[in-house]
């Protein structure tokens, strides 16, 4: 996502920073070991830039707030925000693709993706999957 605004310094600086910082998930996360949840280091200070690796140990960590909804209300509300959007994120993953087959076919895709193929990937992308692997131990 940096080389389409890098005629942009303005814009370029911006997608820089963000890109380096914290994602959404990894503030939640930083704020589950705040709270005294046994969240590993490795997940709470690593290089942003990287891919998130999911992790037992944080699938554990949210399995303590699952648990024990009444002492952890506001993680497990947090919990239930994080799956909803992740939730309206995928049916509008699942639309777009079937718009951009509908509209252009498998031409090739804007920024030099595969267009369809690569939007199709991306339909497997999990955003935050301890959320979504605990329920099975629920």
């Amino acid at each position: 996502m940096l080389q389409p605004h890098a005629h942009r310094p303005d814009l370029s600086a911006t997608v820089q920073a963000a890109y380096e910082a914290p994602s959404l998930y990894d503030e939640c996360l930083r704020l589950l070991q705040r709270r005294g949840l046994d969240v590993p280091g490795t997940h709470t200070q690593r290089d942003w830039r990287q891919p998130y690796p999911a992790s037992v140990a944080v699938e554990n960590a949210w399995l303590v707030v699952y648990r024990n909804p009444q002492q952890h209300w506001d993680l497990y509300q947090l919990g239930e925000e994080l799956t909803d959007l992740e939730d309206a994120f995928r049916l509008w993953r699942f639309r777009h693709v079937t718009t951009v087959e509908r509209v252009i076919g498998f031409k090739r895709g804007t920024g030099g993706t595969g267009g369809v193929s690569y939007l199709r990937k991306m339909l497997d992308t999990v955003l935050f999957p301890e959320i979504w692997t605990l329920r099975t131990q629920l």
